[in-house]
Formats: structure tokens, sequence, C-alpha cells
């Protein structure tokens, strides 16, 4: 029976791989974050400054290689992640230039946040990558992503869905999708396909009631192999329905996945809305241009008499855009058919077109897509900044 993978014989590995002064290892420096062993799998993520992260892949190439020269090791994940705090711009806060002090949100900002992480993370064939977020979870951000997703792809454009919740992924029954991913050359995946999106997602991976009991770095290599390892092709947007709340996972895909824009999803009530207001502020930090806000669930309409009710109160996510400064998307409402067709693996938008509902979507995507042109168009007439000698 082969000796076990010990943590040990993965820092002594690691001890041979020099760091990015080129002088010590990155054990000695640090930046090696809680190993995690699993049968043969190793995972560990190696701290980097972002801004670096494209010119550091050998450096994970080599981490790579050097574990999985380890006797007993089958598989090895690494990820680079970022060691700069939230919202700092590579370099101590002069991203611009020695001596300019950049303003966060400003289109200069904005454009050196979003070339950083274009060297970073970006994906061959991808050309818009759009969070879809929420602060926290319960609010129909997920059904929401998809249903934005198939009213992008009506528009006629070429869309993917990444499912991005590792511990709750949803895609497989939102979209009525089985099976597993077939296997490429090259170590790639092929995505899953419904209603003409190209689909992937943990759930694929794993049986629906397997629970992931997972760490920070295992989390953060399951996502970056489901962008990197997929061959989706030529798309012009990949929608990504986030995990919900602010924490380690989204932080690190908000500054190292290259995201165009993120949508904050919420319910109308107060409670709702102040965690709402908690996942715009990340995507603000970062640098990432936030286009909008949308409200869901926002009046039920009785299936039987027509009536509305205010079940959750109304407008109040439109009030909160008008108040932080950023779009109002529209408002989807609570329905039945909604529910319906999302258990059912049908989703409104494909199976219901000329719905109240499917028009909402359809609304909030063209107004979502509007907002990432307008950001774009922005972000290519920021003056550049050249220092004088």
């Amino acid at each position: 029976m082969p000796e076990p993978i010990l943590k040990q014989h993965v820092l002594d590995a690691l001890k041979h791989v020099k760091g990015p002064n080129l002088s010590d290892d990155i054990v000695s420096l640090g930046l090696v974050s809680e190993i995690i062993i699993r049968g043969g799998k190793v995972y560990f993520a190696i701290s980097v400054d972002p801004a670096r992260a494209s010119e550091l892949e050998a450096l994970r190439r080599a981490a790579e290689q050097a574990v999985k020269d380890v006797p007993g090791v089958e598989a090895v994940a690494v990820t680079l992640t970022a060691d700069r705090e939230a919202g700092t711009p590579p370099g101590g806060g002069n991203g611009a230039g020695a001596g300019t002090q950049q303003q966060p949100g400003s289109p200069v900002a904005r454009g050196a946040a979003q070339a950083a992480r274009h060297r970073t993370g970006a994906i061959q064939g991808v050309a818009n990558i759009i969070a879809v977020a929420s602060g926290k979870g319960g609010v129909g951000k997920s059904t929401t992503a998809v249903n934005i997703a198939l009213g992008l792809q009506a528009r006629g454009l070429k869309v993917g869905v990444l499912d991005a919740d590792i511990y709750g992924p949803s895609m497989p029954r939102l979209l009525g999708i089985k099976g597993r991913p077939q296997q490429l050359a090259g170590d790639k995946l092929a995505p899953m396909e419904a209603y003409g999106l190209k689909v992937m997602s943990m759930g694929f991976l794993v049986d629906e009631e397997t629970p992931m009991i997972w760490r920070g770095p295992m989390v953060m290599s399951a996502l970056s192999q489901m962008l990197k390892d997929v061959a989706w092709g030529e798309l012009d947007v990949l929608v990504v329905d986030m995990p919900p709340g602010t924490g380690d996972a989204q932080l690190t895909m908000a500054q190292q996945v290259p995201l165009a824009g993120a949508i904050i999803v919420s319910t109308p009530q107060d409670l709702a809305l102040i965690d709402a207001r908690k996942g715009l502020n990340m995507f603000r930090k970062v640098d990432v241009p936030v286009l909008g806000i949308v409200e869901n669930m926002s009046t039920f309409v009785c299936p039987h008499c027509g009536s509305a009710t205010d079940i959750f109160a109304h407008g109040g996510a439109q009030s909160e855009a008008k108040r932080l400064g950023v779009p109002f998307l529209g408002e989807v409402p609570l329905t039945l058919a909604i529910r319906e067709t999302s258990d059912a693996g049908k989703p409104v938008v494909a199976s219901d077109p000329k719905s109240a509902a499917a028009e909402a979507y359809r609304a909030i995507a063209n107004a979502a897509w509007a907002e990432l042109e307008s950001h774009k168009r922005e972000a290519r007439a920021a003056p550049r900044i050249v220092m004088e000698g």
C-alpha cells in the first residue's frame, strides 16, 4: 500500500521553486497558502500581486510540476491569489504612474483595474464576462442569471453560463441538464448545452446531494479550472452566477477574473437591500463596473384573480439604485410560472417567451447590455496619462 502524501512532502518539493524575486523560495517567502490533500490530489494557492499574475504564470506551472513529481500525487491544482488589499491599485496606490493618484471608480482607475484583471485571467474566445451577484442567498439570483443569459441570447449574442456557486450549484436543475461533461484533448472539458447556452457547473461533476466540504484554496482552484479548462469556444458574453455573499470566493473572482461588469439582484425589503448594498460596494472597491440593480419578487400576481400584492414591499431596489447612483435595470414579478418553469428545468424566457415575466427578463438583459457597452466606450475614451522624465 503506497504511503500517504503529507503536507511536509509538498512543502519540501515547493522549497525548490524560486519566488518572484528569484532568490528565496516560495515557502520561505510565505507565499504558499494552506495545502489541502484529498487522496492523490493536492490543492494549494500562491499569493501574488494580481498585476503581475500574467508574468508569474511560469511560477505557477513550476510549482505545479514540482508537486506532481512527489510520489503518490495524481493531480495538482494551483491557483494564483491576490495578496494586496481590495481596491488598492498595483504598486501601492499609483496605478497610472509615479506621482499620479487615481480616484476609485474613475474611468482611468477602472481602465487600469480592468487591464490588470485581463492580464490575470483572460479566457480565450470570451469577449465579455458579466457577474450576477447578491449580498445574500434566497433572492432568486440563479433564476435571474439564467433568464438574463437567455435574454442576451435573444439579442443574437453567443452566450455561456458559469455556475460559480460551488456549495449550492443550481444550473443543472434550472436548465434541466443531466450527465457529465466530455473530456477533450489537452485536459479541456466540453461545456454542457441547453437552450443554445453553453454551461458549466460543479453540479455536473458531483452528485446533487453530495456536500462540498471545501475550504478556500480548493474552491478557488475549482473555479479557476471551470473558467480556464473549459472549451467555451467563441462567446460574446459569459454570465457568471456568483455565490451569494461577499466572502473570499467572491472577492477573488472579482479581483482575478476579467469582469466587464456586475449585476446585483435583490428583493425589495430592507433586510435584503442591506446585503445587496454590501455586494455592490465590494465590486466598487475592486473597480468592477456595476451595471445595475434588479428587483426580484417585486410584486406577487395572483394566478387566479390577477390581483397584485406587494409581499416583500415594492420599489425598494429602485430607490436604493437611485440613492447609490447606479442604474435600475428593472423588476421581475413573483409569479407561479417562474417557480414552476425553474423547477422543471425550462426557464421562462425559453419556455414562455411571450409572457410578462419573459418580457421583464429580456428588458433587464437589454438594459444591462446597454450599460456594458456604455462602460466600454467610457473606458476607451479615458485619457492616457504619460509621465515625462
